[in-house]
């Protein structure tokens, strides 16, 4: 969907300032928030996940710190599920009138889910319809739901570097409406095909993007 969420090509909202050696987060809470997210029911939909923070108000969503704006999903997608009360949300103490449940996850078996493999990578029947060194452009769409697909490369021509095989389409997973697995494929858009003829000549930027989202041009 189109957001404040999707900043990619825009300008005004100052310089990108990477923290080197930064520890991995700024407080306490942060660390507790990131495990949360990570031992929630809800984390077998990331896609959800992320469709449920760009639903977040614009003006909120660019005050908000990069947890923050977990940390609402996540509460959101809690509320929504009936996992937890508005009370328990407001309190932070277990709602008497709420049907205890069996803990989602138990403390003795974090490890062992954390450290399972897993991949959004699906088989499927259909032959890709492109394949490396072949020229696409990237569909100019304007969806209402989730998608992967950058609005600053939307109608822009690119060439397949590869393809990855066929994974979860995000934009049907994120609405509980099935995996639809699809092709997805590594492009490369040349910068001025992107920026305009002021963009540097040498630089690229590659995107992995789903077939969907392709057509040949």
């Amino acid at each position: 969907m189109n957001g404040v969420h999707d900043m990619g090509g825009m300008h005004g909202l100052g310089p990108v300032t990477p923290e080197i050696d930064a520890a991995p987060f700024h407080d306490v809470w942060e660390g507790r928030v990131h495990a949360l997210t990570l031992a929630s029911p809800s984390r077998g939909n990331i896609d959800a996940g992320r469709h449920q923070r760009e639903l977040i108000p614009g003006a909120d969503y660019l005050r908000m710190t990069y947890y923050e704006k977990w940390f609402t999903g996540l509460v959101a997608m809690l509320l929504k599920a009936d996992t937890v009360t508005e009370q328990e949300v407001r309190t932070g103490r277990r709602d008497p009138a709420s049907p205890k449940s069996t803990p989602h996850l138990l403390a003795a078996a974090v490890t062992a889910v954390q450290t399972r493999p897993a991949s959004y990578e699906r088989e499927v029947t259909a032959a890709p319809q492109f394949q490396p060194g072949d020229t696409v452009r990237a569909l100019n769409i304007n969806p209402t739901g989730h998608t992967r697909l950058p609005r600053y490369v939307r109608g822009r021509t690119g060439i397949v570097e590869r393809h990855y095989g066929a994974h979860v389409l995000p934009d049907s997973h994120a609405h509980g409406l099935g995996e639809a697995p699809t092709w997805l494929y590594s492009v490369r858009f040349e910068a001025r095909e992107l920026w305009g003829p002021e963009a540097n000549a040498r630089d690229s930027v590659h995107l992995d993007l789903w077939e969907s989202y392709l057509e040949r041009a």
